[in-house]
């Protein structure tokens, strides 16, 4: 399964993106995360439907110093070449 999401609030400036990669290999999702011009981040996240349901409620609540208002998720269709690991991309 594939899905995009998009987290706001205070979620830049606070290692919020290195979070999101380190969430996302303890639990084998592969993508990519970045920062948006606008404050928020978003990225897209591809795994088996358990490890992106941790994945998502890790970005809700896990990160001590950020504070995360609303977060979207689409679900996406799955790429056949997807990526191998998980990245973070430049700013937007």
């Amino acid at each position: 399964m594939r899905l995009s999401f998009r987290v706001s609030g205070s979620v830049q400036g606070v290692g919020y993106r290195w979070f999101v990669k380190e969430a996302a290999a303890k639990l084998s999702v592969t993508g990519w995360v970045r920062n948006t011009a606008d404050g928020a981040v978003e990225g897209e996240a591809q795994g088996g439907v358990p490890a992106l349901d941790g994945f998502l409620k890790e970005l809700k609540s896990g990160h001590p110093w950020a504070r995360v208002e609303e977060t979207e998720t689409q679900e996406m269709l799955d790429q056949e070449a997807a990526e191998k690991d998980f990245y973070i991309k430049p700013t937007v």
